[in-house]
């Protein structure tokens, strides 16, 4: 089996690389925590990676805005061979502090390939304070996004003070008329958040959690599927587990975990 080299990247803050190293791990490939500079000075290189995650936290405090710093240092340093790793057919995850940072650069949404271009945001949730909670999202089975094939529901944590999503009506609109919009935030029931708190955390746009470029191998989300590597981190797992020892649920509806993200990004270069 052909190993799946992963690069996680740390340092200035971030505080998920631990968690995100564990979950690609579980899925299959061979993550390797990356120090930001390691990037930049280009003593690691790109190239030796399939699959690149920028993670959550709060790099350099969100001083200047969530994940501002971290683009600018990033994209002013490196931002062309990550570029190229992209259009060499490389998988970018962002996660949470790391989607902001994915829009920040231009990376997202990728529209036509544009890689260079700050055409959407993410800004203060309308709730006003930081939202530590857990999410239901529909997946867009539409979507070209290679880190969702086959999924169409999952639950998952959220830790972000900055996650609402907005965009111009043409950015909005060529994000749903191409799939682009991977997954919405949504009820308990599957149906549709409608904007709705705090089952929509932030006030998204059309409830919008996560988005990917054209080619469906960059994607960005405010959820944290590298939190949830085990059914017993569902906040329900316990009343999961005596449902389906009651014969009330079957084993297979319980909660699908975040690692299927993981597993297909893994699986992609297979």
């Amino acid at each position: 089996m052909t190993t799946i080299n992963a690069l996680v990247l740390y340092g200035y803050g971030l505080n998920c690389d631990m968690e995100t190293a564990y979950a690609l791990e579980l899925a299959g490939a061979k993550p390797q925590r990356v120090h930001i500079n390691s990037v930049i000075d280009e003593s690691v290189v790109l190239d030796n990676f399939q699959i690149m995650v920028f993670v959550g936290g709060f790099s350099w405090g969100d001083d200047h805005g969530a994940g501002v710093i971290q683009a600018v240092r990033m994209k002013t340093n490196g931002g062309d061979r990550i570029i190229d790793f992209v259009e060499k057919g490389n998988l970018v995850l962002g996660i949470c502090n790391g989607f902001q940072t994915l829009v920040n650069i231009g990376l997202l949404p990728g529209i036509d390939h544009d890689y260079r271009s700050r055409s959407v945001a993410l800004t203060f949730n309308d709730c006003g304070n930081f939202r530590d909670d857990w999410v239901h999202l529909n997946i867009n089975p539409k979507s070209p996004c290679a880190f969702t094939r086959g999924m169409d529901r999952i639950d998952l944590p959220v830790r972000h003070g900055e996650g609402k999503f907005i965009a111009g009506k043409e950015i909005y609109g060529h994000l749903s008329e191409n799939h682009q919009i991977v997954c919405r935030y949504a009820m308990p029931d599957g149906t549709p958040a409608s904007g709705k708190f705090p089952f929509n955390p932030n006030g998204s746009l059309d409830d919008i959690a996560g988005i990917c470029d054209s080619t469906g191998r960059v994607f960005g989300l405010m959820p944290h599927p590298e939190a949830f590597n085990h059914p017993t981190n569902h906040p329900h797992w316990t009343r999961i587990k005596e449902k389906i020892r009651r014969g009330y649920m079957p084993s297979d509806e319980s909660p699908q975990t975040g690692i299927r993200i993981f597993q297909n990004a893994v699986t992609f270069f297979s």
